[in-house]
């Protein structure tokens, strides 16, 4: 008799727990929320969400990829609605095709205003396509 119990309980956890796990990776979705042709020209960039609008609400992290031209990135500014400004500095050079590692939001979610990015281009390349994603 405890066997069988037990048998259903190990089966019964396995059901909820399979469950708990596909239900996660669904709802779990990067997007790119904005994206913006950079110039080798031009230093830096910001990348602002239209007039009194936030680019995505309840995010919880962000990364940032790169199409076209390897760009170094010596400053990333995250700016948060009623949230402190998340700096990252030395990011170090993304590849092109690549990206950086994804950043938590400030608290459980917030929402992104704007991007401010100095950065870079190598190798002689005119532009370079920057986007910026978000895993809500």
């Amino acid at each position: 008799m405890k066997v069988a119990n037990l048998g259903r309980a190990v089966g019964l956890a396995s059901v909820i727990l399979l469950g708990a796990v596909g239900s996660a990776s669904a709802a779990d979705q990067w997007t790119v929320i904005t994206e913006k042709t950079i110039k080798a020209t031009d230093p830096s960039t910001e990348i602002k969400a239209e007039d009194g609008k936030m680019f995505k609400e309840k995010i919880r992290q962000t990364k940032i990829s790169v199409e076209g031209a390897d760009v170094q990135f010596t400053k990333v500014v995250l700016k948060w609605n009623n949230r402190k400004d998340d700096t990252i500095t030395n990011l170090g050079t993304v590849k092109a095709g690549g990206q950086t590692a994804p950043k938590d939001a400030p608290g459980r979610e917030a929402a992104l205003t704007s991007v401010a990015v100095q950065y870079k281009i190598l190798n002689n390349k005119p532009t370079a396509t920057i986007k910026v994603w978000a895993l809500d």
